[in-house]
């Protein structure tokens, strides 16, 4: 079954590292939640305001703490582990994880509450975490979701896919201080038609910046240059980084900690 077809059967979904921007995406969960009475549980660090209509819960988590929510889904929907498995979630400090990744253990009780009664559930995992620097303990604790739980898989990135796909061999890495990102940041977002930066009025206030200015976005030695939009329904201090498919800069993970500089005229 393809991705969409699985997501359009679905009547329970959780999307993990995705800001689901693909329309034919966003079009199946919209149907599966219309035609199914599917509850829709989004699980990001940024609120998505097109999905407000349609998610039953969101689950903001801090960017970087991908491997911690991992482990959260885990713990929280698989059952029947083997000991290997059993003796890494009881070592688990869930209140560490949880703190550190600001998602509560109460917020992943009150989703597997909402799924207990759904015949067919999917997990949609997304391209963020594809470059995490935690990725090969990330990709063992998928398969293990996979291996373990009633989820069906939809994982948008076909590498990630295929490397969750063939893990057969678990040495599964303690959870050491999960990585923080302050200051502001910026999510990369494909958009082949655009060249704006997508930002709160909290992220434009910090950055001395007005909407429709011309700005430098700075990450390290890298430089590329965006108008700057204000979105009233986005908040905090990560703006969208539109970015055209094939521009060679801020590669890697989907955030980036950056200095904004307004353009001179």
């Amino acid at each position: 079954m393809n991705n969409i077809k699985q997501i359009l059967n679905s009547d329970f979904i959780i999307s993990f590292g995705t800001f689901i921007e693909d329309e034919k995406l966003k079009d199946s969960i919209l149907k599966a939640v219309e035609n199914n009475g599917a509850k829709f549980v989004y699980m990001h660090p940024i609120d998505n305001s097109t999905l407000k209509p349609f998610y039953s819960q969101i689950i903001k988590y801090e960017v970087g703490s991908e491997e911690g929510i991992s482990a959260l889904l885990l713990n929280s929907f698989t059952s029947n582990c083997d000991e290997n498995v059993k003796n890494y979630l009881d070592d688990l400090d869930l209140g560490y994880v949880s703190a550190e990744s600001s998602a509560g253990e109460e917020e992943f009780e009150e989703a597997f509450e909402n799924s207990l009664n759904a015949k067919v559930k999917t997990l949609i995992i997304g391209d963020d975490l594809s470059n995490h620097e935690k990725i090969e303990n990330i990709i063992q604790l998928l398969a293990l979701i996979k291996k373990y739980s009633d989820f069906n898989l939809v994982v948008l990135n076909e590498d990630l896919a295929k490397k969750i796909d063939s893990c057969k061999n678990f040495d599964l890495k303690e959870l050491e201080e999960l990585k923080s990102f302050n200051g502001t940041l910026v999510y990369k977002l494909i958009d082949e038609n655009n060249n704006e930066l997508v930002a709160s009025q909290t992220f434009a206030n910090i950055s001395k910046v007005s909407n429709g200015n011309e700005v430098f976005v700075i990450s390290k030695n890298e430089k590329i240059k965006r108008i700057i939009k204000i979105d009233e329904n986005l908040n905090g201090t990560i703006a969208i980084l539109k970015m055209k498919n094939d521009e060679d800069i801020f590669s890697g993970y989907k955030y980036k900690q950056v200095k904004i500089e307004k353009v001179e005229a």
